[in-house]
């Protein structure tokens, strides 16, 4: 195996020497572009020889190409073979997962059924290595804080048996690994209660303010460092050690992604992301300020160029709705706080003011980010270096960079990592909002926000209208799709209702007409905010009882929190 290892890093360097030798054949095209032009506009015997000449370095450029055309052919096959010989079935690593998950139940007094699918799909050796250790933590801590006892399960009208199931799946050129358990789900309140002791929220947040946390960020607290529910340390869980390892080993070592997903009393569901390999890597190069960056493609949803006139300000903030979705904008040189050159600082400064404006929109999980480069440089198979230990998570760009490429012109390239991206322009989202919502709580004299329901399948469209609402002084619940919205409709009192149309199950229109058809909610404001802008839309909006209908095209803070003050007197 160790001699299999060298062979295939020994092809990533033969492929990354490919983008060199392709960087040469521009400059000898560039070259023999400018012989010949020379040779065209001379007319005397020395002419007559440039001409010659330039013939010769005409026919050199081309075979240089049909040379370098067939190398990288044969190189690529012999890379995917390489690759090949290193792969491993996932089962390798789920079969021995499913008797620890039925040892670890037994030991806990539970009985557990692990059940799996996909293990005949295939992953880079390397990938399958880090994984184990992964895929067990998570399988542990299922058993452990998710499957209730037999007596707790039989009481809430479960089968005594708990059930673990582990199914993946190749989409593109990456892997998706679902760790599911029929549990009770993530324990909100003692999540909350742990972070306000641990001080990760405010110790004097109130019960108002616990209900404003969103389920996603509730969910995202189980990976801070040091974070555990449990109430005694034992050797299954319980240290505070495990789940912020798990995060940084998927994103950092192994390039992916980690998500959570779950439902008070039907369960927890963990999803891992992972590339094939981490020998080559198809990365996408851009420039930003003068500065030239890497994205990994899987992370990567699309590239758009809009204008000026087609971007929303909401929350004081750019953004651009693609199908259905609002997606925050956001120059990627000042994500990243690094100072531009100063030829390109007027042009910074006015990014979001151009007529013209290149999007790269990055997604993690359900929620898109687009970060707006001045150009794209290329996209190509690239050997991904990691950093060296001591320079993780240190320097100007700290833990937004996940390792460094190598260009064809030997430059070393940082590689920015998407979930930190993302983070990062969370934080700057949530800066501005705190201050935001101290100004209009002084507009307000200090009263008690109103209670809105926000009802949206698109994560970034639920997060962008919290921020507008709360920073008008309104607080906020969330529900993902329409079942849920009603659940929660159901369970709670609102003084106001925001939905979307298209979601999955329940849609906006029939969610809005349930609720006219309870006595809770006949008469309070319900808004329709949605893509859909036929008249025949709107009409249906207002007869299955809408107050108003927004759309996202249209969408303007001032106009949905006018809308909704007018509507609640």
């Amino acid at each position: 195996m160790d001699k299999l290892d060298t062979l295939v890093k020994l092809m990533g360097e033969m492929v990354s020497n490919q983008a060199r030798l392709r960087h040469v054949l521009g400059e000898a095209r560039l070259l023999d572009a400018e012989a010949r032009a020379l040779a065209a506009r001379t007319v005397t015997e020395t002419g007559s020889e440039s001409a010659e000449i330039a013939r010769a370095l005409h026919r050199f450029t081309l075979d240089l190409r049909d040379l370098t055309l067939d190398q990288e052919r044969l190189i690529g096959e012999l890379n995917d073979r390489a690759l090949g010989m290193r792969m491993l079935p996932l089962g390798t690593v789920l079969d021995p997962i499913a008797r620890v998950a039925r040892e670890l139940g037994r030991s806990l007094g539970k009985e557990i059924r692990c059940e799996m699918s996909g293990s005949e799909i295939e992953l880079d050796r390397q990938i399958i290595d880090h994984l184990s250790d992964a895929l067990v933590h998570l399988v542990r801590n299922a058993i452990d804080h998710g499957i209730e006892s037999a007596e707790e399960r039989l009481a809430a009208g479960k089968p005594a048996l708990g059930e673990i199931r582990l199914s993946a799946r190749q989409e593109g050129g990456a892997v998706l690994i679902a760790i599911s358990d029929d549990g009770r789900g993530l324990d909100r309140a003692r999540i909350l209660e742990k972070a306000i002791q641990k001080g990760l929220i405010e110790t004097g947040a109130s019960q108002e303010t616990s209900q404003e946390i969103t389920d996603e960020q509730v969910a995202d607290l189980i990976f801070q460092p040091g974070f555990s529910t449990s109430a005694i340390i034992t050797e299954v869980s319980g240290r505070g050690v495990g789940m912020d390892v798990v995060k940084r080993a998927i994103t950092d070592d192994l390039q992916g992604s980690i998500a959570i997903k779950s439902r008070p009393g039907a369960g927890t569901t963990l999803t891992l992301k992972l590339p094939l390999s981490l020998a080559v890597m198809r990365i996408l190069l851009l420039e930003a300020g003068g500065h030239c960056f890497g994205i990994t493609a899987p992370h990567v949803s699309e590239l758009i160029r809009t204008s000026r006139i087609e971007t929303i300000q909401v929350a004081g903030r750019p953004a651009v709705v693609l199908r259905n979705e609002l997606v925050p904008l956001i120059p990627l040189i000042d994500l990243l706080g690094l100072p531009a050159p100063a030829k390109s600082s007027v042009r910074r400064r006015h990014a979001l003011h151009e007529e013209a404006l290149l999007v790269v929109i990055i997604g993690v999980r359900q929620a898109k980010l687009g970060l707006v480069v001045d150009r794209l440089i290329d996209a190509r198979d690239m050997v991904l270096k990691p950093l060296p230990e001591h320079m993780r998570g240190r320097g100007a760009l700290g833990g937004l960079v996940g390792g460094v490429v190598v260009t064809g012109t030997n430059a070393l390239v940082s590689l920015l990592q998407a979930p930190a991206l993302l983070d990062a322009a969370r934080r700057i989202r949530g800066e501005a909002i705190k201050a935001a919502v101290k100004d209009s709580t002084r507009r307000h004299d200090g009263e008690p926000g109103q209670h809105v329901l926000v009802v949206d399948d698109s994560l970034n469209t639920r997060e962008i209208e919290k921020e507008v609402l709360e920073a008008s002084g309104y607080r906020v619940t969330l529900a993902e799709d329409g079942l849920d919205g009603w659940q929660k409709a159901v369970g709670g009192r609102f003084d106001a209702v925001l939905t979307d149309v298209e979601m999955p199950g329940l849609d906006g229109f029939s969610l809005t007409a349930k609720l006219r058809e309870n006595d809770k909610y006949r008469s309070t404001p319900i808004i329709i905010v949605s893509s859909r802008q036929t008249l025949e839309d709107k009409q249906r909006g207002i007869q299955v009882g809408a107050d108003a209908y927004i759309v996202k095209g249209d969408f303007d803070q001032s106009n949905l929190v006018d809308t909704l003050r007018n509507l609640l007197g």
